[in-house]
Order: C-alpha cells, then structure tokens, then sequence
C-alpha cells in the first residue's frame, strides 16, 4: 500500500473515531470558555473559532463566553493608569469599567465577524442584554475592589431564543445589579453561572496551561480524567496552586450543579477542542461527576 493510500486511511480514521462523540452530542449545549493566548494570537483565533463552526455544522448547541483581559490592561496602560489585581481580580475603577465594556464589546463583534466569516451565524450580546447576567458586588477576601461583579442570576431566555433559532451565543462578561449599575465579570465566573443555569453538557475552558497535573514539577503526570471526587483530593493534598485553584473549584462547582463534564484545555494547542472533543484519549484535562462513564481507559 502505497504511502500516499496510507495517510487517505489515516484520515479515514480519524472521522470514523469521532462518530461516536457527534452522535453522543448532538443537540447538546456546550459552553466554552475562551481566553489567554488564543486570544491574542491571531492564527489561534482563527483556529478557535474554526472548531466552534464546526460543533456548531455537526450538531453541538456551542455557546462562547470571552475575556479579554490581555486586551483592557493594554488599553488602561494606554489610558494613562496602571492595572492593578487583587487575588488575581481586577481593580475596577469607573474608568477602568469604562475601557473594560469599550475593550469588551470590540472583541466580542471581531469574535462575531469570524464566525460569520465562516458562514456560521454567530450574535454578540453583553450580560447586560436581556438582563443576562444578574449581579451584587463582589468582594475579594472582604476588600472592595471596585465594580466586579458575583454572577448571582442567569436569565436563560435571550440564550435560548437564540439557540432555537440557530445562532452561536457569544457573551462577554459584562452584568448589571438591581439598580442597573455595570460591572466586569471574571470570564471563568460567568462561563461556569451560564454552563449551570444551561445545564450544558460540557463546559471547555482554554487556558495556558496543558490541562491538570497530578505533580505541577512532572510533565508527565497530566491526567486526563478525574472525577469530583479526586478533583477534591488533588486540591485538598496542596499540589495545586496559583490561577489553577479557582479554575478546579469552578469545575467542581459547575459539576455539582449540572453539567455533566468540564474540560480544561491548552488553547495554544491548534484545534484543541476538536482533539479533545472527537478523540478517544483527549488533550487536556476532563473533570466530570462521579456517576459520568470515563472516556478513556488510562
């Protein structure tokens, strides 16, 4: 057989492999949570988007919620301030709430664009539409850090309107309180409340980072599974830390209240979710609740 017939196969494969998982998620909601790198990154960009269309083309319900908080520390710089972070929350001031909606809204309709470039009807919409997002005030360990809001209420109906009419949701994570103040949302915040309140079947995060590893100093320990239960003793046993601690909790916060499997995934790894999503031993990380059937046999 020759090598070219070879790689024909290959590609073959690869399609018959992913079969099972279009047909387990058809029609399911997905969320996923998009940030870091691939949001910077231009080519990134496009490949993100790209894999989104195609969940979307294949039958998944997908549902992007965005950051862009590279993107706002640029322009507050610009603005003549400093950023400034508190327990990794940023401070937000009324101007720097101004520049972060400005920023917020800019990436969210090029986020628009692209999937529309790509024949896939995508609308951008803020917490605010709908009144979405629900907010109070947000404290970080008691201190006042501005207008950063606690998602405390997802109002799933401009969501749904839009999934039943065959748009892709992109929600940047801007709420409004009970006296229609705005205030910024952390990503991961928002995308776990809507994931929730969607009872989405699977919630992706991308992020910097490969996915969890059961030694932070050993490469080889990612793992690719893990119930919430060994979620819990991973964080209880003190080997994970920084920007990965609120990220787990949200996870397992998301999974006790619904949806069934969280995925935390390198996004500068191009086409990540489709390698994560379609293939039998993914790339990242997989949280999911202890009655879900593991994927993979490890």
């Amino acid at each position: 057989m020759g090598i070219g017939m070879e790689l024909w196969l290959e590609k073959a494969q690869v399609l018959i492999e992913a079969l099972p998982y279009i047909q387990r998620f058809n029609g399911k909601t997905i969320v996923v949570k998009y940030g870091g790198s691939a949001m910077v990154d231009a080519e990134l960009q496009k490949n993100v988007i790209k894999d989104v269309a195609l969940l979307k083309l294949v039958g998944f319900r997908p549902i992007i919620v965005h950051g862009g908080g590279k993107e706002i520390s640029t322009w507050v710089k610009k603005a003549g301030m400093e950023p400034k972070f508190i327990n990794g929350l940023r401070v937000t001031d009324e101007q720097t709430m101004e520049i972060a909606e400005m920023v917020l809204g800019k990436v969210n309709k090029r986020l628009v664009q692209m999937m529309q470039s790509l024949g896939v009807n995508a609308v951008g919409i803020s917490g605010k539409d709908g009144a979405t997002l629900r907010v109070t005030k947000k404290l970080s360990n008691g201190q006042d850090i501005g207008f950063v809001g606690e998602v405390e209420y997802v109002d799933t109906v401009l969501i749904d309107t839009l999934l039943d009419n065959n748009f892709v949701p992109v929600i940047c994570p801007i709420g409004i309180d009970d006296q229609y103040q705005n205030y910024n949302i952390n990503a991961d915040d928002a995308a776990c409340a809507i994931a929730r309140a969607m009872e989405a079947e699977k919630l992706a995060f991308l992020t910097d980072i490969e996915g969890v590893y059961r030694d932070p100093l050993n490469p080889d320990s990612l793992i690719s599974e893990l119930s919430i239960t060994e979620a819990k003793e991973l964080l209880e046993s003190g080997n994970v830390g920084g920007g990965m601690l609120p990220k787990i909790q949200n996870c397992i916060d998301a999974i006790e209240n619904g949806v069934s499997r969280v995925h935390i995934l390198d996004g500068r790894i191009a086409h990540c979710l489709l390698l994560e999503f379609f293939t039998n031993k993914g790339i990242g990380t997989a949280i999911l609740s202890d009655s879900e059937e593991r994927y993979y046999n490890e």
